[in-house]
């Protein structure tokens, strides 16, 4: 039977190149750090603290892949990347989460049953956010679910498992 337990140190093997990236999610937590601008911005955009900027650096001009990054936002719940969001002030604190979690339940199985349910899932994520998440987690056919707690100094761990992807 295959191992899908979340990982925190998986073994980086290497993708084939271009592989698929329609086969492959990314789910990143949102950050208190955000650009100042009065007009709504592109989620990916406007959130500048954590993984975010090199995230943004590394997948932000590939449209099939930015395609494929998910924003769970304390304010609005599970975003594309392309969702436009105006600047707020919302930390994700336990009742917020627990409130997320149906939203978040749903748009991912929406999504699912559109796309497909994704070979391999990227989640760069505080413990908390691990909570709308919960239900991806609890799938019995759920696909290996790579998980770095770490948001703000995760990001080499990150870019380990994206290069292993081909991304």
């Amino acid at each position: 039977m295959k191992d899908t337990t979340p990982t925190q140190n998986p073994t980086v093997t290497a993708a084939p190149f271009g592989a698929d990236p329609t086969r492959r999610l990314v789910i990143v937590g949102c950050s208190a750090e955000k650009r100042t601008t009065g007009q709504p911005q592109p989620a990916l955009d406007l959130y500048d603290g954590g993984c975010v900027p090199p995230l943004r650096a590394r997948l932000g001009d590939a449209p099939a892949r930015r395609a494929r990054i998910r924003i769970l936002s304390a304010q609005h719940g599970l975003v594309t990347a392309d969702t436009p969001l105006a600047w707020y002030d919302r930390p994700l604190d336990a009742p917020r989460a627990a409130e997320l979690r149906s939203a978040v339940r749903h748009r991912l199985v929406a999504e699912f049953d559109v796309d497909g349910t994704p070979e391999e899932i990227l989640i760069i994520a505080e413990p908390l956010y691990l909570v709308p998440l919960a239900d991806l987690l609890a799938l019995p056919a759920r696909p290996p679910i790579h998980w770095i707690p770490d948001h703000a100094d995760g990001w080499p761990h990150a870019a380990t498992i994206l290069d292993r992807w081909g991304w």
